[in-house]
Formats: C-alpha cells, sequence, structure tokens
C-alpha cells in the first residue's frame, strides 16, 4: 500500500504555503503553529487553535499561550480567544483542538503539563461561546498513570459515523525511564521513552474508551524514536495519517512529517520507511503538526515549518482532496 499524492503536493509546495502566523520572535526556539482546525458549516467559518512559545529561558518560555483564530475565507484569520499557561499552573501548553456540538456547544481540548507530578495530561473546557471558555472550569480527560504511560497530550479529534476519535501523543515507558525522568517538565525531551500514539473513542465526547496504542517507532529508522499522529483523513475506504517522526530526543521540537496507512484506525503500516515525506527546504528541515481537513473535495492543510533562521511558522496550503488517495 503506498500513498499517491498530486505532483504538487511536495515539500516545496508546502513550505511555500500561506504564512498565517509569524512566530514570537526570531531564531530557533521561537515558535508559531502545532495548529488545530475545527470547521463549522453551520457558520461556514473556520477555526484554528495554534500556540505560540519562545525559548526555555525567555519569558513567558516554552509553550507560554494558545489561541484560537476565526476565518470565513481562509485569508483574513481574527484571534478570537486566548489563554496564558499561568491560568492552568503549568510550564507548558501543547497542542489543543475544538469541537462544535451540533447544538452550538463548544469543547476545547487542551494538553499541559500536569503541575502535581510533572507528566503531560489532557483536560476539556466547555461554553456555549468561545468567549466563555474558563480554565477555572477545565476537567480532567485524560492522566498518563492509569494506562501505564509517562505522558499523554496533543490531542487530535475527528468523527466518524457518529463515534469520535481522539488521538494522542503518548510517552511510552523504556528500560531507560527511572523516577526523576520527570524533572525537566516534559519527559518527550529527555529520550526516557518513546513517543507513540494512542487513541481514545467516544459517543458523546464525556464518556471515553480508551484504545491503546496504535502506532509506535520501531528499533531502527529515521522515526525510531516518535511517530505522532497529527491527523487522518478518509481515502478510498482507508485512512491515511500524516505523523511526526524523529530519530532520537535530540530531534524534539524539530520533527519531520511521514505517512501512515490503516483499514480500521486502530493498527497502522508506515508508508515512508525510507525517511520523511515532507520536509521543510530550511534549517532543521521541520515540518510538523500537519493538521488535514477536507471539505467537500478540497483538503486543507496547516501545518508548522521550520523557517531560515531557526523559527518555526504557522502555515497553510490547499489542495484536490484526490491528491490524498491511497492504492495497493
Amino acid at each position: 500500500m503506498t500513498a499517491v499524492p498530486a505532483t504538487s503536493l511536495t515539500s516545496d509546495w508546502l513550505a511555500s504555503g500561506r504564512v498565517l502566523r509569524e512566530p514570537p520572535g526570531a531564531g530557533r526556539g521561537y515558535w508559531a503553529g502545532a495548529p488545530g482546525v475545527c470547521y463549522a458549516p453551520d457558520e461556514n467559518a473556520w477555526y484554528l487553535t495554534y500556540r505560540l512559545r519562545r525559548p526555555r529561558g525567555v519569558q513567558p518560555d516554552r509553550g507560554g499561550e494558545a489561541r484560537i483564530a476565526r476565518s470565513t475565507d481562509l485569508v483574513h484569520w481574527h484571534d478570537v480567544w486566548s489563554v496564558t499557561k499561568d491560568r492552568f499552573n503549568t510550564a507548558s501548553i501543547e497542542r489543543c483542538c475544538l469541537h462544535k456540538d451540533a447544538d452550538g456547544l463548544w469543547r476545547y481540548f487542551v494538553s499541559f503539563v500536569d503541575p502535581a507530578d510533572g507528566r503531560w495530561c489532557v483536560e476539556a473546557l466547555r461554553a456555549p461561546r468561545l468567549d466563555a471558555l474558563d480554565p477555572a472550569k477545565s476537567r480532567r480527560v485524560f492522566t498518563a498513570s492509569p494506562f501505564g504511560l509517562e505522558g499523554v497530550k496533543d490531542p487530535w479529534l475527528f468523527e466518524k459515523d457518529g463515534v469520535f476519535h481522539l488521538f494522542l501523543s503518548v510517552a511510552v515507558p523504556t528500560a531507560r525511564t527511572h523516577a526523576g525522568s520527570h524533572s525537566t517538565l516534559d519527559i518527550f525531551n529527555t529520550g526516557e521513552c518513546v513517543s507513540a500514539t494512542a487513541l481514545a473513542t467516544s459517543r458523546d465526547l464525556e464518556r471515553w474508551d480508551w484504545r491503546g496504542v496504535v502506532l509506535k517507532p520501531g528499533a531502527t529508522g529515521w522515526d525510531s524514536y516518535c511517530q505522532r499522529i497529527n491527523s487522518v483523513v478518509s481515502s478510498g475506504g482507508r485512512w491515511l495519517a500524516f505523523y511526526d517522526g524523529s530519530a532520537s530526543e535530540s530531534e524534539n521540537y524539530e520533527e519531520r512529517t511521514g505517512l501512515a496507512a490503516s483499514t480500521d484506525l486502530l493498527h497502522w503500516t508506515p508508508l515512508t520507511p525510507g525517511g520523511p515525506a515532507f520536509t521543510s527546504p530550511h534549517a532543521s528541515g521541520s515540518l510538523r503538526y500537519l493538521s488535514a481537513v477536507t471539505v467537500g473535495d478540497r483538503a486543507h492543510l496547516f501545518y508548522e515549518c521550520a523557517r531560515a533562521d531557526g523559527a518555526h511558522e504557522l502555515r497553510f496550503a490547499m489542495c484536490d482532496a484526490s491528491s490524498l488517495a491511497l492504492k495497493e
């Protein structure tokens, strides 16, 4: 099974996509990215979650702020809500995702470092309006320990036949994991775990069934440390995933994009064992957090991309959905 992208769907084409948000500074460690996308058909509007990050030691450092932007034309984006990490009493906010129920209720899933144990966790906020989302009323959805994991973060949500599928980045313990692995408040950056992908499902976005780890790095290869699914699209009766890959913790924060395929959303086969499918031509080559949403016959791609000075910017590109077809 191989992926068959359109001729235009190349690294160079993605790297020249429209810049939606600039990083808050120049140079390595400054990012605007980690996008999550929600299309609201009742409004004919797009909502984009993203975060701003500064290097460690530059205040507010790490994942200091997450925002939601709105657009009706995919060109002009206006920030409509934001939250800073102090509202969660956390060292860092990571990727978030957004969903609007049929009755208009908004749900915002946020990942951050739990101040109680230093492990990444996921919580949910609910409100009838985006400006009413309140971190003080956030409800815990997933913690790592009950599943034998060391961290749970980076939620990405989609619905299929009335069932919601939530893909999550998880830290799987290894022989190198020890009592002090969370002292840095980011085990994914230590090499003392493996960065994999897990799946949870729900019919009401309240009660979740944990389906377990669905994609996990092998012993060798360009993606032998990290395989983090960022988004999934339907492709001819099967599923195509865009995932972040890296060979070691030294490439944490600078992952590149690989492709994987599945027939059931539970078992995934990487399609790019020889190297990433999409990279930036600049700096580390990082092109990550690719969030793909198909509406009609168009695929909308939002992603974080390294620029020449090493900072990451948030970009957008659009192509025919047929560009993401799979064949035997």
